[in-house]
């Protein structure tokens, strides 16, 4: 395992979002409506990207796990017959509940401020941006955790798909990687994760990065954003 990997850890749900956060994400992805979620496609995503979250040595919180029990449930249930015109019979509905709490929670907060809805109930994938002038062409919007899950996803999707994930070999720590982000940071202001890396890309400097990055998120050191027109995500350095 590569130096510093081993003694990483962080708690999602404390630090950064929640198993309802993770939940809302994938809906919005999928641009589905909450009251019809296609569940056995939610649970088998939400699955991928906790086993994604573990791979990378990271800590899950209880919160997580009690969630995919749910799903996993819900998912069973729904093998049964139900009646079209009761709600209540409708397995779904024990996280339908909740989420729709969740939602109304997070909106009362003003923390959903920046996510577009389609109707009332479905998410998009596009959200209004944050920046004072929205006609601009580098307008970005701020991304959260699953965001930027996707976005180191996509690296290793990318890459050379039997390259092997090789922690035996001595790499550089988590700290060592924090420095070298932040002087390529100082030199240009702000990089895509891309911009990060010099070929050839292993995927254990990958997982590295992405531990780095999310430490210095921990730390308010980075503003992660969305190019609104082109999707690419930054770094921006604070």
């Amino acid at each position: 395992m590569a130096a510093g990997l081993d003694r990483y850890e962080v708690k999602l749900d404390d630090v950064f979002e929640g198993p309802m956060d993770l939940l809302v994400h994938l809906i919005k992805k999928n641009e589905v409506n909450i009251y019809d979620i296609p569940i056995a496609l939610i649970t088998d995503q939400y699955l991928e990207y906790l086993e994604w979250i573990k791979a990378m040595n990271i800590d899950l919180a209880g919160s997580f796990i009690l969630m995919a029990a749910t799903l996993a449930q819900i998912k069973s249930k729904m093998l049964l017959p139900v009646h079209d015109d009761d709600d209540d019979d409708d397995p779904r509905m024990e996280i339908i509940r909740p989420l729709n709490e969740y939602l109304q929670m997070k909106a009362a907060a003003e923390q959903l401020s920046q996510r577009d809805l389609l109707g009332q109930n479905t998410f998009t994938r596009s959200v209004p941006d944050m920046d004072i002038q929205p006609d601009s062409e580098d307008t970005y919007i701020q991304v959260g955790l699953f965001e930027l899950i996707d976005a180191f996803r996509q690296i290793l999707i990318d890459l050379d798909a039997e390259q092997q994930m090789d922690f035996s070999a001595e790499r550089i720590s988590i700290k060592d990687r924090i420095n070298q982000i932040v002087e390529i940071l100082e030199e240009k202001k702000s990089v895509t994760f891309i911009e990060l890396f010099t070929r050839p890309i292993h995927k254990s400097d990958v997982v590295i990065t992405f531990l780095a990055v999310l430490e210095m998120v921990k730390l308010n050191l980075l503003n992660i954003a969305q190019h609104t027109q082109t999707g690419i995500i930054r770094l921006f350095y604070i």
